[in-house]
Order: structure tokens, then sequence, then C-alpha cells
């Protein structure tokens, strides 16, 4: 019997559980979630914060981590956290942006 990796379908979807402190929206709606890869049970995510200053960066890039180690089949998790691109709000879902309660498409946070 060969061994079961997660897909990265499958950690989207884990990521989507893990909310923003700050809004209570998940990282994945907020669009702070760049990219999944997963080889064998090496799970890698390359994040972003809504700003590089953000005081809660540093839990939710553990948390990012503590989700990723706590599935079944990986074997090592990282995270990369990057500001390039820079987030916007552009890169909120269209959940994010009603749970944020937004009703049209130029609506910021702030």
């Amino acid at each position: 019997m060969s061994e079961s990796f997660p897909t990265p379908a499958e950690i989207w979807q884990t990521l989507g559980t893990i909310p923003d402190p700050e809004f209570g929206v998940s990282l994945v709606d907020l669009g702070l979630i760049y990219s999944v890869e997963c080889a064998e049970g090496n799970a890698r995510v390359i994040m972003t914060l809504t700003t590089p200053t953000c005081p809660s960066g540093g839990w939710m890039v553990q948390g990012v981590e503590q989700a990723l180690r706590a599935m079944s089949g990986v074997r090592d998790a990282r995270v990369d956290l990057v500001f390039e691109p820079p987030w916007n709000p552009s890169m909120l879902s269209v959940e994010g942006r009603h749970q944020l309660g937004w009703k049209d498409e130029s609506a910021a946070l702030g």
C-alpha cells in the first residue's frame, strides 16, 4: 500500500478554515495565499499579509504551518512570506467581499 499525500486542493481547503484574526475572513478568501504545492508530503505555501507591518503576521504564518503539519501525509511544511506582488483589495474572493459586507467591487479596507 502506497502512502497517501494531500493534494493541493486539500491544502487549499484546509487553509480556507484559518481566519484572519482582525477581519474574521479566511486567509484564502482574503487573497493572502498565493500558491500551494505538495510533492511527496512536502507542502509549501507562498503567502503574504495585507501589509508588511501586520501585527498578526507571525501568528498567521505559524497557523498555516501548524495546519499543514496536522494534515495526514504531510512530512514537512514550509511557508514562505512574500510581499511581491503586494496585497490589495482586488485579491479578495467574492465570498471574502460578502463576509466583509462589501456591496460593490470598489470598496476597500480601512
